[in-house]
């Protein structure tokens, strides 16, 4: 395995759900049915999800907004732990930048949500 990229975000819940509140249909823009369905209606949850679509960008060496949101979804398996699925134009940047797996940590509490992802290919000598 070789590391292709890391990336780290954080995010400020009051003011995400500021965002929210103001703007309710961004949710249906930057998020999955999936991800609104894990989440709950629960800004913590959303905000978390939100830094990890932003992390993953960062693990492939783009800023936000270089691919569509919906085309990065946090999924969550039945223990809880989460993970990265990437779709369209999202899944052609990670072949682009030769990454093929990606490692996610989420954590949230009321005030602040945070993901760190390392993104990694599997053949180091593929490239």
């Amino acid at each position: 395995m070789a590391i292709v990229g890391v990336g780290i975000d954080v995010v400020d819940v009051p003011r995400f759900e500021i965002v929210l509140g103001r703007r309710p249909r961004i949710v249906e823009r930057l998020f999955t049915e999936g991800e609104q369905r894990d989440a709950r209606g629960k800004a913590e949850r959303l905000a978390a999800r939100f830094a990890a679509k932003e992390a993953v960008m960062k693990s492939l060496g783009v800023g936000a907004g270089s691919v569509p949101w919906k085309s990065i979804e946090v999924k969550r398996a039945p223990s809880g732990a989460p993970s990265v699925m990437l779709h369209g134009a999202a899944a052609e940047l990670a072949v682009a930048r030769g990454a093929d797996e990606f490692a996610i940590s989420l954590t949230h509490t009321a005030m602040t949500a945070a993901a760190f992802v390392v993104a990694s290919r599997r053949d180091p000598r593929a490239s």
